[in-house]
C-alpha cells in the first residue's frame, strides 16, 4: 500500500495526512477549501519544525514529507488510484454518510474506506457503500504526529483481511491499534466524553470552578490535562456531538449532554478553536486563563 487519500485538512486531516507522509507514503490530501489547504499545509510545516527542535526528525525527512502531500479539491482525481482512504471531515452523520457514498463510487472494488470518526456508527457508514466489508474505522488521536494510540472499529460486516490490514498499517506509522467492535462512542469516546460532561456539570451546578475543576483532575487521578481544558482542546462542539450520538444510540441521564456545553456551542464559544471556552486563548502564550464567564465561582 502506497497511496492514500485523506479526506478534510482541519485538526485530524492534517495531522493524518503528515503521519502518513512522514513515514513514505504518497497522500492526496483534499479538501472543498483552497485556504483550508494552505492551512493545513502551514500547520504540517509548522509541526514538522517541531519535530525537528526536539530531535525527532532532520530537515531532510522534513522535506521529503511535504513532497510526498499533495493538496487538491479534486475528490474525483484524488481517489480513482487510492489504495486507502481515510475521512476526516467534520463529525456529522449526514456529511459522512453523503460524502461515502461518493466515495464508493469514486474508489475502486480493493481499496479501504476509513473513517476517522470518533463516535459514529461503521456498521450505518458502511450501508450506504457497495462495499460494507471494506469499510472500517481508523480514529486517531489529537495531535495524530504525536499520539500512538488508533483504534481500529470494525463494522458488522468488515472482514478480517480489511482489519488485519490496517492494523499492520497502523503499525506501520510507529502507532499502537486496539481493535473495537462497533458501538456509539467506541471505547475512547464512551469513556472520555461522559466524564468531561460530568465535569461540566459540576461547573454548571456550582460544585467548584473551572480551575479547581481541572485541578482536582490533573493533581488527584494523574490526568495530564484536566477535563474542561481537553474539552476546549477538542472543540466544545465536537464534545456535544459525540454526546449526541451517545445519548441517541444508548439513552440514559448519563448520556445527556449538559445544558451548559449545548448553550456555550449554540453561542459559538467551542473552545482553543474560537479562543475562548471554559478558558480564554492567546495567540503565542501558554499561559491558561480561565474565561471570564466562569472567574467567579458562585455560592
Amino acid at each position: 500500500m502506497k497511496k492514500i487519500a485523506v479526506i478534510g485538512s482541519g485538526t485530524m486531516g492534517n495531522g493524518i495526512a503528515h503521519t502518513f507522509a512522514q513515514h513514505g507514503f504518497q497522500v492526496s490530501l483534499v479538501d472543498i477549501n483552497e485556504d483550508a489547504l494552505l492551512r493545513a499545509l502551514q500547520t504540517i510545516n509548522s509541526n514538522l519544525d517541531k519535530q525537528i527542535k526536539k530531535g525527532i526528525i532532520d530537515d531532510r525527512l522534513k522535506a521529503d514529507t511535504l513532497s510526498r502531500i499533495l493538496p487538491s479539491t479534486d475528490l474525483k482525481q484524488s481517489v480513482h488510484d487510492a489504495e486507502l482512504v481515510v475521512e476526516a471531515a467534520t463529525e456529522d452523520r449526514e456529511i459522512k454518510l453523503n460524502l461515502f457514498k461518493q466515495l464508493s463510487h469514486l474508489c475502486g472494488d480493493n481499496a479501504i474506506l476509513a473513517s476517522n470518526t470518533s463516535s459514529i456508527s461503521i456498521t450505518q457508514i458502511a450501508a450506504v457503500t457497495n462495499n460494507p466489508e471494506r469499510v472500517i474505522g481508523m480514529h486517531f488521536m489529537n495531535p495524530v504526529p504525536l499520539m500512538k494510540l488508533v483504534e481500529v472499529i470494525r463494522g458488522k460486516e468488515t472482514t478480517d483481511a480489511v482489519t488485519d490490514t490496517i492494523m499492520k498499517l497502523s503499525r506501520q506509522l510507529n502507532k499502537i491499534p486496539v481493535e473495537v467492535n462497533d458501538s456509539p462512542g467506541f471505547v475512547a469516546n464512551r469513556i472520555l466524553m461522559p466524564m468531561i460532561n460530568e465535569a461540566i456539570f459540576a461547573l454548571h451546578e456550582n460544585v467548584s470552578g473551572v480551575d479547581e475543576i481541572d485541578t482536582v483532575m490533573k493533581l488527584g487521578m494523574a490526568h495530564p490535562m484536566g477535563p474542561l481544558q481537553l474539552a476546549d482542546f477538542i472543540g466544545l462542539d465536537v464534545c456535544l456531538a459525540i454526546m449526541n450520538v451517545l445519548h441517541e444510540g444508548i439513552g440514559g441521564y448519563k448520556y445527556a449532554p449538559c445544558p451548559l456545553l449545548i448553550d456555550m456551542v449554540d453561542n459559538k464559544v467551542l473552545g482553543m478553536k474560537t479562543g475562548v471556552g471554559f478558558y480564554q486563548y492567546t495567540a503565542g502564550s501558554k499561559e491558561l486563563t480561565v474565561a471570564n464567564r466562569f472567574k467567579r465561582l458562585r455560592n
